[in-house]
């Protein structure tokens, strides 16, 4: 079948970008290595839009938080990504988690009914030559076609590593040590929707002794060795392995993953202190699937080696018996200096039938990466339609992180970005510091109507 859009790449931001124009009644060849004899070396199956590092979409919340505004925006414009994670989603807090293979199997099945669509496993080794076209290959482009995209661009791409936290087998769990709560009794709406009991994450806890001993075994544990074309490559601070967050100070994991503010650990109540006590540190784990049966250790994105993992991971307190159903990994993560390269519109300056989407153009995170897929495709559309394309307002939570990636940011420090409000233009000094944070997101809902309309 002859097609309007080549999309490469299988990832949040291909299928997003599939989904917006095939829907539209465009013909779509959706290129995915994966399932074709090819794999990468994150990924564990052939489904499309598979999710690698986390099941979480983090916040849901699009009154305060600048990538619940994000979500918000997406479902206003029919989000295929936003659906699937609908069908998908598992007890989180007030974040947005699912079920990795039922997320995955959703996209595939919405894809599957689009007639127009094709999706062929294949491996591209070059960027075409002519025939609209968008890469949506993300972090793990492979080698051949990131030689291609280099000779295009007329400049190396930049990266760094992005390391995956493991899972465990929940029933392999003592709870007899850990006990399920969110931080402060946060307990979720959405959990007990969900059949939950708004309880959200298992919290193992650690005393003083057992922490410093962690902590060390983090700092002398066997890391995996770097290639010789990964070294120097710098670290993305929000994906930041356990192991370099511990090489910065005794304390460091203690104000990040590993807080145990608001989490009392009822084993160890007394008279004195009937709701238990703090323990010195509190590891976390986050359901992984609807069943509840996997869990995610949150914040162990980690590069030591496998045997180091189970030998180390055996000794935080309640995690003595467990087994894991994935260890952490390590990949290299590449991106374009798209404020460069790229124009307004996601095109290649260089070559224009040709639009980047997804993480390879600096976003990150699976929620920006889709979104920038889903912007890919509406652009692609209204060129064909012979419409002219108008971006959202940079008030917007698309339109702050479309103008970030195409030309708000500074070249030579440009870097992977999630979406926060940072990128949005200021709502003005008149708007009080507590009040920010819902200005921004009302300003940005009413200019997406008017947008829209």
């Amino acid at each position: 079948m002859t097609y309007d859009v080549h999309i490469i790449g299988g990832g949040l931001a291909g299928t997003e970008a599939a989904w917006q124009l095939a829907r539209r009644g465009l013909k779509v060849r959706l290129s995915e290595m994966r399932g074709g004899g090819d794999m990468t070396p994150a990924h564990q199956g052939t489904g499309l839009a598979e999710l690698v590092c986390s099941n979480s979409f983090r916040s849901d919340d699009h009154e305060k938080n600048a990538v619940g505004l994000l979500h918000h925006e997406m479902r206003g414009l029919d989000s295929l990504v936003m659906a699937a994670a609908a069908q998908a989603q598992v007890p989180a807090g007030s974040a947005l988690a699912v079920d990795r293979e039922v997320f995955s199997a959703a996209v595939e099945a919405a894809l599957a009914a689009q007639p127009k669509l094709t999706v062929v496993r294949e491996r591209i080794h070059a960027l075409p030559e002519a025939g609209l076209t968008i890469v949506a290959t993300g972090p793990l482009t492979s080698g051949a076609l990131a030689d291609s995209i280099a000779a295009a661009t007329g400049a190396e791409s930049l990266a760094f590593f992005d390391a995956i936290a493991p899972i465990v087998h929940r029933d392999s769990i003592d709870m007899d040590v850990c006990w399920m709560a969110a931080r402060w009794d946060k307990n979720s709406d959405s959990s007990i929707a969900l059949g939950g009991d708004g309880k959200d994450y298992i919290n193992c806890p650690m005393t003083r002794d057992q922490y410093a001993a962690f902590h060390q075994g983090l700092l002398d544990g066997e890391k995996t060795e770097f290639r010789e074309w990964e070294t120097n490559t710098p670290y993305f601070e929000g994906c930041m392995p356990i192991e370099v967050m511990a090489s910065r100070g005794l304390d460091t994991l203690r104000f990040g993953p590993m807080k145990p503010v608001g989490l009392d650990n009822p084993h160890w109540a007394t008279p004195e202190h009937p709701t238990g006590r703090w323990p010195h540190a509190v590891v976390q784990l986050r359901q992984d699937n609807k069943l509840g049966t996997l869990w995610n250790i949150v914040g162990f994105q980690t590069k030591l080696k496998h045997a180091e993992q189970v030998r180390l991971f055996r000794t935080i307190p309640g995690l003595e018996n467990a087994e894991f159903a994935r260890l952490g990994g390590l990949h290299r993560n590449t991106f374009l200096n798209s404020p460069v390269l790229l124009d307004r519109q996601l095109r290649l300056k260089s070559a224009p039938h040709i639009r980047f989407a997804g993480q390879i153009t600096g976003c990150e995170g699976y929620v920006e990466s889709a979104a920038v897929g889903l912007l890919a495709g509406l652009m692609s559309a209204a060129e064909l339609a012979g419409h002219t394309w108008t971006a959202p307002p940079a008030t917007t939570a698309l339109g702050a992180l479309l103008s970030h990636i195409t030309g708000d940011a500074v070249a030579e420090t440009y870097q992977p970005m999630n979406v926060n409000f940072g990128l949005f233009p200021p709502v003005g000094d008149a708007v009080k510091k507590k009040q920010r944070k819902e200005a921004y997101t009302d300003r940005a809902k009413v200019d997406l109507a008017n947008w829209l309309g």
